[in-house]
């Protein structure tokens, strides 16, 4: 692709939106500068601005808050100090709506331009954790925990003691659609589960119950280098806390044991299978999945279309870990998407 000038998408429509700003901040930042003119937009509810800029070989540029120009929807573009710049490329960096369920990756391929990531009818049934664990239910490379769906507006009366007979205690009930464990709780009390019910629908309109796998949290990502999908080192979570939740993930409360201290086998399964399915479920670009390795086998929890990107985040760990710099990992990201 001859590219020329990349937008960093950030911001989003969800409780995510801090995360996401932190995320493309920092992509933003690690973009070979001496290849590409680099554009910060921040897109919250439909107000899409530039916030910032980047020529090639010249320092960022952060703009006035009362002078961002707004993006042209109808051709992706803005007027950036009295020139209308055209974007080439998208690297999305949108936790949650619009950039991870798909919506923005479809607005992008109606315009052609090419985008980070996969595509919108992969982004949205990854999005959706029960959609994805649907597509994974019946492959022999990975377990998926047994689970119950509801939707808002569906009568849970009495839903309460068939989860618990069905998955056991303790059980996470969780939105489908969610990230950074909003919403998430673990239900160790029946008399809890109803509670559980009504904060996973603040946060989205469909929810699943879950059953607790106990074991070693486990995470990998995937990228193509333009050759081959490769797995990056796997990272252990170990958390203070009763699960990875958000104070965990954000606050200081987890240690991340990067590489993980696993025995070679299990390390070689979790990068084989993480390839596997990232190539089972269509996927591209960057993606990193999480698991729950126990005593049964390797539990699948979920998929990340767009993982965290902040410099303490995990798949940077992974890539100084594997030896390379962000801004060439990027840079093969970018190509290869």
């Amino acid at each position: 692709m001859d590219l020329n000038n990349i937008a960093v998408i950030y911001g989003s429509d969800s409780s995510e939106w801090e995360v996401s700003v932190r995320s493309g901040e920092f992509t933003a930042s690690q973009i070979d500068g001496e290849r590409f003119n680099v554009y910060e937009i921040f897109a919250r509810f439909g107000e899409w601005v530039v916030k910032a800029y980047r020529l090639k070989g010249q320092e960022r540029v952060l703009i006035p808050e009362d002078e961002r120009p707004e993006v042209c929807k109808t051709d992706f573009s803005a007027v950036v100090c009295g020139e209308k710049v055209k974007f080439d490329y998208a690297y999305i960096m949108q936790h949650g709506t619009p950039g991870e369920n798909g919506l923005m990756q479809g607005y992008l391929e109606m315009l052609g331009v090419p985008h980070s990531g996969c595509n919108a009818f992969v982004s949205a049934i990854t999005f959706d954790k029960f959609s994805c664990k649907s597509y994974l239910k019946d492959v022999d490379f990975v377990k998926c925990a047994k689970d119950i769906f509801l939707r808002k507006g569906e009568s849970y009366e009495g839903l309460a003691e068939q989860a618990v007979e069905k998955l056991g205690l303790p059980m996470f009930v969780k939105p489908t659609d969610g990230g950074s464990s909003f919403g998430v709780t673990k239900v160790k009390k029946v008399e809890d589960f109803d509670k559980a019910v009504d904060v996973a629908f603040s946060e989205g309109q469909m929810l699943i119950a879950e059953a607790a796998i106990v074991g070693r949290e486990l995470t990998c990502a995937v990228y193509n280098n333009g050759k081959e999908n490769v797995a990056l080192p796997v990272i252990e979570i170990i958390t203070e806390n009763e699960f990875f939740d958000y104070e965990a993930k954000y606050n200081g409360h987890s240690r991340e044991v990067c590489p993980a201290q696993i025995p070679d086998s299990l390390r070689d399964q979790i990068q084989e299978v993480s390839v596997r399915i990232y190539e089972h479920l269509g996927c591209a670009g960057l993606v990193r999945v999480d698991y729950i390795s126990s005593e049964e086998g390797l539990y699948f929890l979920e998929v990340n279309t767009i993982p965290g990107m902040t410099s303490a985040s995990l798949v940077p760990q992974m890539v100084r870990a594997s030896g390379m710099s962000m801004t060439d990992f990027l840079t093969t990201v970018i190509e290869n998407s």
